[in-house]
Formats: C-alpha cells, sequence, structure tokens
C-alpha cells in the first residue's frame, strides 16, 4: 500500500507563526480576584441601595427611613449594620442611598432577608415605600482591603460617592495603584470607604469620602496634587475607567454618619 505524507506550503508555515505571535498570553491565577484584593481578617459583606423618589414624596420617603432603618440597626437579631443613609444633593435628584454591611457575609445577608420577611414592621414599611419610588436598584460589594472600615463620623459633613465603571480585568491594577494612592488621600481624614462589586453591575468601584463643605472638598482635592505619586496614579489609572460618576450627599438625620 503506498504511503501517502502531508507537508505543510510554506505559506500555512508562516501563516501559523504568524497568528502565534498575536495569542495573548493568560496569567494563570490560583485565586478570584475578590480573595487578592478584600480583605481577610474579617468577612464582611456590603449591600448599597440607591432609590429613586417621586419628588413629591421624598419628605414622606425619608420619614419613613428614619421611623424604621434605626431600629433594624439596633437589633442584635440582625447581624447588620446601617453604615450611613443619605439624600443626593447634586447628582441625580430626588434620591436616597443606603450602604449596609453584613458581619459574616453571605450567611448574614440571607439571615437578615429571612428574618425581615417574618418582621411585620419592615414588610409594611417595604410596601409603603414600594408607593413613593419611581425605581431602584442595589449592589453587593466587598471592601478593599488597603481602606479603612467605614466607621460613625459626627457632622456636619457632606459626603462624596464617586463610582467607576472600569474596563473587565482592569481591577487588580486598580487595586494596585490605588494601594499607594490611599495614603496621599488620608492625610485629612476624608476617606470613607472604598468597595468594589460582586453582585449586581461588575466592575464597579466606589469610593466614598467625607468634608466639611464644597469649599473643602475643592481645597483638599487640590493639595493632592501637591503632593508626590497623586499624579501618577492619576496619569496611570484614567485608561482603565468605561464611565465615572459622582454624587454629593447629605445625610439623613439618623444616619451613622454625619
Amino acid at each position: 500500500a503506498n504511503t501517502y505524507f502531508k507537508h505543510k506550503s510554506p505559506t500555512c508555515e508562516r501563516d501559523s507563526w504568524l497568528k502565534s505571535l498575536f495569542v495573548r498570553k493568560v496569567d494563570p491565577r490560583k485565586d478570584a480576584h475578590s480573595h487578592l484584593l478584600a480583605k481577610k481578617e474579617d468577612n464582611n459583606l456590603y449591600k448599597i441601595q440607591f432609590h429613586n423618589v417621586k419628588p413629591e414624596c421624598l419628605d414622606a420617603y425619608n420619614q419613613l427611613c428614619e421611623d424604621v432603618l434605626p431600629s433594624i440597626h439596633a437589633d442584635p437579631e440582625y447581624p447588620c449594620e446601617l453604615v450611613g443613609t443619605w439624600n443626593t444633593w447634586y447628582g441625580e435628584q430626588d434620591q436616597a442611598v443606603h450602604l449596609w454591611r453584613y458581619r459574616g457575609g453571605y450567611p448574614a445577608l440571607t439571615e437578615v432577608m429571612n428574618k425581615l420577611r417574618q418582621n411585620k414592621v419592615f414588610m409594611d414599611y417595604r410596601n409603603e415605600r414600594g408607593k413613593m419610588l419611581l425605581s431602584r436598584r442595589n449592589q453587593l460589594l466587598l471592601e478593599f482591603s488597603f481602606w479603612n472600615e467605614p466607621v460613625p463620623r459626627s457632622g456636619p459633613n457632606i459626603y462624596e460617592l464617586r463610582s467607576y465603571q472600569l474596563r473587565p480585568g482592569t481591577m487588580i491594577e486598580w487595586g494596585n495603584y490605588w494601594a499607594r494612592a490611599i495614603e496621599i488621600r488620608q492625610q485629612n481624614q476624608e476617606a470613607v470607604g472604598g468597595f468594589f462589586s460582586q453582585i449586581g453591575r461588575l466592575y464597579t468601584v466606589h469610593h466614598l469620602w467625607a468634608y466639611k463643605d464644597l469649599l473643602s472638598r475643592e481645597d483638599t482635592r487640590n493639595a493632592a496634587w501637591q503632593r508626590d505619586g497623586w499624579d501618577e496614579v492619576v496619569y496611570y489609572t484614567v485608561p482603565l475607567i468605561q464611565h465615572m460618576e459622582s454624587r454629593i450627599m447629605i445625610p439623613m438625620k439618623t444616619s451613622p454618619m454625619q
């Protein structure tokens, strides 16, 4: 029997070699990004809620939240804490933002949700709240390991929530730069918390800052440019961003952060 051998032509070999030059080399990481970036000494999970309120209902909505949410925060039966609750002053109007912490991660979140379904006061609150809202959305977040854990603050303060939508695959790079940058921005104690999304809109980063007023915000941000390294952080992190947004927020009367 005759045996036929097929040989690649020089053209095919050249094309194959060229294609190999453009194959992306993947770094085989053995751990999820969340494990590399989040704090390991605790197991905190955060939930951020954005509620867009009917303009004519904003005062009633705020009063409803002030009547109900602090009781959940204070009840030891619920492994959760209300970190802060605000109204947006500049940015999206007639909006409320709530930030919750669940000590114990996803099991704590599940426990709280199950207990709240049996809580008549909360269920009445949720039903009444639904009549006042135009829309709502939330995200589950982890906190960056290099940021301080957010704690109650005395006021009066204004708060800025800066939200960044990053290009997929750039979260580690962002974290590496901001691990150095946060040292520059801690000098006036304005840094409150830094988070990245786990569920909801992904590759989202939220940085929360506190200032005495808008002029203090401007002075503090301008001062950062006079410190070594800040210009480099901005230069290298801006290309990682697809979209960014800033909200100036005012604490509600019962917010732990004032």
